[in-house]
């Protein structure tokens, strides 16, 4: 419906009503890239135009951890969660405070939105860079969690079994990396990222660094952080671990932001703002613009956002938002909107 005025005929066969895959792709490949497309094949004038939709993006300005979750996801207008298994993967890397690690309270506040929403169940899913009982203990999660009726599943407690190897084809990891069971098998996977630069080489640790807390430290003898943190290609790498799997949901606390140092302490700043998004890409397109108008070191303020490597090749193996004119940024509410307008500028920079 969405395009129905623009003139576009939507590459149906009438007569079998299925859908048509354009000559030299296989019908399977064909689906799977409609899929990729939010589901809307259309035949534009040069034979079939993949009419791709916006990757949303919500932004709250707000202090307030509590509504920012709520209205941040709300303004979406979609529910993935109703009747669903949830997993959360909390930033945990370390116990340090906000944005060192996810703020108790909007942990909290996701999971009673979560709740709201219709979830069958909700755990916790985490691996962090000191031994996670210890961070969880120092943070205080597990009675927190305990009170909210939430599994905790710390990853340092997997058998081998339940790393899974996982080998792309095209990857710089020398023999692919293993992948938290949990993650992969979730039904419904939830992320919630904090806003701040990384100092050992990942330049900015939004939506998918996080995801570096799903591959294991060491396994089968194979240190996999020694090699993530060793190679040139660091970046590469951590945009190749979120290939597997896809949250259905990413939630960025803004708050309180690093824009230098990081991922533990760093140069403080406020941010105030709150994100959502099911588009990983997009959401730390986003991030990085919201750095640059905080003022940010070097490393953010100088390259354009899309030629970030975390960002650039993350777009380039199909997972997100590949340019500024593929994310809608929206603002939840009016006393957003100026805000809003200021990250568009940047972020439309590219």
């Amino acid at each position: 419906g969405h395009f129905a005025n623009h003139g576009y005929y939507s590459a149906m066969k009438p007569e079998t009503n299925r859908l048509a895959p354009p000559q030299g792709l296989s019908r399977r490949d064909f689906l799977k890239a409609a899929a990729v497309a939010g589901g809307s094949v259309y035949l534009g004038l040069g034979g079939v135009s993949m009419a791709m939709e916006k990757s949303r993006v919500s932004l709250v300005k707000t202090e307030n951890r509590k509504s920012g979750v709520s209205e941040s996801i709300k303004a979406l207008k979609f529910n993935p969660v109703k009747n669903k298994d949830v997993l959360i993967k909390p930033n945990f890397n370390t116990a340090d405070l906000v944005p060192g690690s996810t703020h108790n309270d909007t942990l909290v506040s996701l999971v009673e939105e979560v709740w709201s929403m219709g979830a069958k169940s909700v755990s916790i899913g985490e691996r962090s860079y000191p031994p996670t009982k210890e961070v969880m203990d120092q943070k205080g999660i597990i009675p927190l969690m305990e009170k909210l009726n939430v599994r905790i599943i710390n990853f340092d407690d997997l058998q081998d079994k339940d790393w899974v190897h996982v080998k792309p084809k095209d990857s710089h990891w020398q023999d692919g990396f293993r992948v938290a069971r949990p993650i992969l098998e979730s039904e419904c996977l939830i992320s919630t990222c904090c806003l701040k630069t990384h100092q050992f080489g990942g330049v900015f640790t939004l939506s998918l660094k996080l995801h570096v807390g799903v591959v294991p430290t060491t396994r089968n003898g194979f240190g996999y952080m020694r090699e993530l943190h060793g190679s040139p290609h660091q970046r590469e790498l951590i945009a190749e671990i979120n290939a597997p799997f896809k949250p259905a949901l990413v939630v960025m606390d803004g708050i309180d932001a690093f824009v230098d140092g990081g991922p533990m302490t760093g140069k403080r700043a406020k941010g105030n703002v709150f994100l959502a998004s099911t588009d990983r890409v997009a959401v730390d397109a986003v991030g990085v613009a919201i750095l640059k108008v905080l003022g940010s070191n070097g490393q953010i303020m100088k390259p354009k956002i899309f030629e970030q490597e975390q960002i650039a090749r993350a777009a380039q193996i199909g997972l997100g938002a590949s340019s500024p004119a593929e994310i809608d940024l929206f603002a939840a509410d009016d006393q957003s909107r100026e805000f809003r307008d200021r990250i568009a500028a940047v972020l439309n920079q590219g």
